[in-house]
């Protein structure tokens, strides 16, 4: 019997080939990872450029309630805070600290003036003088109007009694009584007498007007004596400055017994019933400011209406200084320069296409956005509306639910598509 080669035949244990396993696993992972790169890369290809979005801010167009407000932090200030100058130069003797109250005609300082006092008094006698001769010359003129009336009266007179002698002499010449000589001599006499007379009334006339213009002038250089008179005596009277308001002393300028020159600021008053509320407000916000617009004031646990009662015409460092008055009675517990919030109200519409505020709307000036999809920011025309603080009207352009970049669109360059890496 012939024997087979089982018994020979011995069990061989085939082992996988690790290498092969690892290069059919390792090519599996990148056509995975080139499945989900590709799509990605074909993007970044097509971008101008890339940015990642760290960088960015985004924000969603939605549909709803607008309002456009100004909300800013504002000071107390007084609506009438005068400031008290020394009308004369001198030395200031302060009758008041700063922060007293104090009442209107209230004397806060005292300023001695030697010079000024000396002139009203120079000025004083002068006009005592003036009026002296002025007394003068009424009684001057009433004397010499006497003399010249009296003048009149004995011409008067004089030419009656010659009348008379005339018709006299002139019976007695009819009679044979008197030669014609006598009744001539007569005629002479009462023609003398005449003109005496008419020279005494004309004299009684023309220095009556003399008269007349002497005492005129003489009354218009006193009066304006006394009117010089009165300014000093107002001038003197400032001296002792007084309080325009009824308020408190603000800020004190100079020291007690100082000495001043004219028109030097010596303390500040403040109105404390007139008090208003100043805010800056944005430039861009300035130009819907209206005055009379209502507004809120806020501060101590306690909410105050407002109107806008005066916009400076001046813009600051891109801000424009407001004020607003309380709507009825000033609060009694505000100070000067109290920070309060303040809130105006501009706008309020309801179904408004909005988004939110961003640089872009300064960057692009409202004509464009960046439009977010698929990881590309494509430059996309718009039109936008209004502005608020935190929110902008969308125009045209847009829809709602579109996500666009509100901020950092300065780095896409102006590009036309841009990639937004993680």
């Amino acid at each position: 019997m012939i024997r087979d080669t089982s018994a020979q035949d011995r069990l061989v244990e085939v082992k996988p080939n690790r290498k092969r396993l690892i290069m059919i696993g390792g090519g599996v992972a990148v056509l995975a990872v080139l499945a989900l790169v590709l799509p990605q890369a074909s993007r970044l290809f097509s971008a101008d450029a890339s940015v990642s979005t760290s960088r960015l801010a985004f924000g969603v167009v939605e549909r709803g309630l607008f309002v456009r407000d100004i909300a800013a932090e504002g000071k107390v200030v007084a609506a009438v805070s005068p400031t008290l100058y020394a009308t004369s130069g001198g030395a200031v003797t302060l009758k008041v600290h700063a922060g007293d109250s104090v009442k209107k005609d209230q004397v806060l300082a005292t300023i001695v003036s030697p010079e000024l006092t000396n002139k009203l008094a120079q000025e004083q006698s002068a006009a005592d003088a003036m009026e002296v001769d002025y007394k003068r010359a009424q009684i001057d003129a009433r004397k010499k109007r006497g003399e010249l009336q009296k003048a009149l009266d004995n011409a008067q007179i004089d030419q009656k009694s010659a009348e008379s002698d005339l018709v006299r002499y002139q019976k007695a010449f009819a009679q044979g009584a008197v030669p014609s000589r006598d009744v001539d001599k007569a005629k002479d006499t009462l023609q003398k007498a005449q003109i005496t007379t008419r020279h005494a009334t004309t004299d009684l006339g023309m220095d009556g007007d003399s008269q007349n213009f002497d005492i005129e002038s003489k009354k218009l250089a006193h009066d304006r004596q006394v009117l010089l008179v009165k300014d000093l005596l107002r001038q003197v009277d400032d001296l002792n400055v007084r309080s325009p308001v009824d308020g408190q002393v603000g800020q004190l300028f100079i020291a007690e017994r100082a000495t001043v020159a004219k028109d030097a600021q010596l303390l500040s008053v403040i109105d404390l019933s007139a008090l208003v509320v100043e805010m800056k407000v944005p430039e861009s916000f300035a130009r819907d400011l209206g005055i009379g617009m209502g507004g809120e004031i806020t501060g101590n646990g306690n909410t105050w209406k407002g109107l806008v009662s005066a916009i400076s015409p001046e813009v600051v460092n891109g801000e424009v200084a407001a004020r607003l008055r309380f709507d009825g009675e000033t609060p009694k517990q505000l100070r000067q320069n109290q920070r309060l919030s303040v809130r105006i109200l501009l706008d309020k519409r309801d179904n408004v296409l909005m988004v939110q505020r961003g640089s872009f709307v300064d960057e692009s000036g409202g004509s464009y956005a960046y439009l977010v999809r698929d990881g590309i920011a494509e430059k996309h025309p718009i039109r936008v509306g209004a502005n608020s603080i935190d929110k902008v009207e969308i125009l045209d352009g847009l829809k709602e639910g579109d996500r666009i970049v509100t901020s950092g669109t300065d780095s896409f360059k102006n590009a036309a598509r841009v990639a937004i890496s993680r």
